[in-house]
This record gives structure tokens, C-alpha cells and sequence, in this order.
């Protein structure tokens, strides 16, 4: 008979689900995870009761050497000594020099590439309008044939937009009439071309104006590490020229003095 009934197939009987309503609740806790958990939440009550047991037994006045020496934080945690030893004050000062003289050039650095990219903002008339920098302004040369043509040359009916629009980008009058009467006249094959010509005018118009926001940004940046650097500079004068004892300061009580100087 028990031959019979383990050859009859069973039922596999598994753990529950979470159920929808409670999903947002996470995994159900099975019974291993339960183990665990458990077996955790004895070990921290046995440690707790052995050192709740030592805090009864303390002697309150023990005493140890090592107290003394000891110090503790407002925290109440103990500070120890990392056995870091005091430099001399030559060895700081040389240090000092040192530092100095790495800023100086990082400094000199930064100056060069700040005058650079000034140097290269000069070119387009936008750069000087947005940097509010001075400088000369685009000239556009026209050749004409003698005396009288350049007489009569008017400018206005030459270029069209005038001294507003930048030299690079300023178109004539003659050109805006000749698109207002030829757009007629163009065949299906020019008006595409135009069409293309004037898109990739649109997208270069585009890719230089970018251009031109990067080289502002990135000299904005250049401009704010070099002020950095002209103030650690300066700090670190400061601070050579306390050890120095040629300046005053503020000492670590927060008290002002100054350097005695010799009466006159």
C-alpha cells in the first residue's frame, strides 16, 4: 500500500505570497528570514544585559593613570593622540615659500590664458558688446570706380541695415530687391537650392552663436579661478608675514594685537 501511495503524485505545498493589497509593504517575511532576525534580536538583548550588569558593578572610584592624560570632546568622546608631531617654525615658512611660489604660477598661468581668450573675444563685435570691453570696430571697404562714384556712394542704399548689423552678417539693399523680384522668376531647381543656402546660412548663424556663449562662459570661468588665486595669494602673504612678525593679527583666542614698534 505505501508502495501505492508514493507513486501517486502530491501537491507541492509553497510559502504564500504578499498579497496585492499589501504589496507596496514589500517581500513576506518567511520563516528563515524570521530565523534570523530572531536569533539577532537575542544576541543585542544578551549584550545589553552583560553591559548593563558591568555599569551596576563599576566601582565609581576607580582610578587609572591614562586619566590624566585623557581628553573628551563636547560630544563626550575620547581624543586620542594620532602621534602627529609640531614642525618647526623654519620648516613652515619654507613650506610657505613653497606654496607661494606654486600659486604664483598657476597664477601666471591662468593670466595668460585669460589675456588669450580676451585677445580672441576682441574679433566679433557681439563678444565686445557682451564682455563691455572697448575696442575698434569692423570697418567694410567698398571699392568704387572714381571721385564722383565715391561722391555720390550712399550708404544706406549700398548696405541696406546700416552701422547696426555686424560687417559679417550685413546685407544690401540691392540683394534684398533682387530676391523680392526674382522669387518669381526662379525655377523649381533654384528656389531649392536658395532654400538649402538659406538653411545652411540659419545653421551657421546658429553654430556661431553657440560658439560665441562657450567662449563667454569658459572666460568667465578663467576670469573667477584667477580672482581665487589672487586671494589664496594674498592669504598666504598674510600668513608668512604673521610668522614674520611684520604685520599684526588675531591670535587663536580671538584677540587682536599688533607688532611693537620701536618709539621715535
Amino acid at each position: 500500500m505505501s508502495s501505492i501511495r508514493n507513486a501517486v503524485q502530491r501537491r507541492n505545498h509553497k510559502e504564500r505570497a504578499q498579497p496585492e493589497e499589501r504589496a507596496k509593504w514589500g517581500l513576506l517575511e518567511k520563516r528563515k528570514d524570521y530565523k534570523l532576525r530572531a536569533a539577532d534580536h537575542r544576541e543585542k538583548k544578551k549584550r545589553i544585559k552583560i553591559l548593563k550588569e558591568k555599569a551596576t558593578d563599576r566601582n565609581p572610584d576607580e582610578f587609572s593613570f591614562g586619566m590624566l592624560n585623557s581628553k573628551v570632546d563636547a560630544q563626550g568622546r575620547k581624543v586620542a593622540d594620532r602621534g602627529n608631531k609640531a614642525l618647526d617654525v623654519d620648516v613652515v615658512k619654507l613650506l610657505k615659500t613653497q606654496d607661494a611660489g606654486y600659486i604664483r604660477t598657476m597664477l601666471q598661468i591662468v593670466r595668460k590664458e585669460r589675456e588669450e581668450l580676451e585677445r580672441k573675444m576682441m574679433l566679433s563685435d557681439e563678444a565686445v558688446k557682451v564682455l563691455g570691453k572697448g575696442g575698434k570696430k569692423a570697418k567694410h571697404t567698398v571699392f568704387v570706380g572714381d571721385v564722383e562714384e565715391q561722391e555720390e556712394f550712399d550708404e544706406e542704399e549700398w548696405f541696406g541695415a546700416g552701422a547696426e548689423c555686424p560687417a559679417w552678417n550685413r546685407p544690401r539693399k540691392s540683394e534684398e530687391k533682387l530676391e523680392e523680384t526674382g522669387e518669381k522668376k526662379l525655377s523649381k531647381k533654384q528656389q531649392e537650392a536658395k532654400e538649402v543656402k538659406e538653411k545652411e546660412e540659419r545653421s551657421l548663424m546658429a553654430k556661431r552663436a553657440r560658439l560665441q556663449e562657450r567662449s563667454v562662459a569658459h572666460l568667465e570661468a578663467v576670469k573667477a579661478r584667477e580672482r581665487d588665486l589672487v586671494a589664496a595669494e594674498e592669504e598666504l602673504e598674510k600668513q608668512r608675514a604673521k610668522m614674520n612678525n611684520t604685520v599684526g593679527g588675531t591670535n587663536k583666542h580671538g584677540v587682536k594685537f599688533k607688532i611693537r614698534e620701536r618709539k621715535r
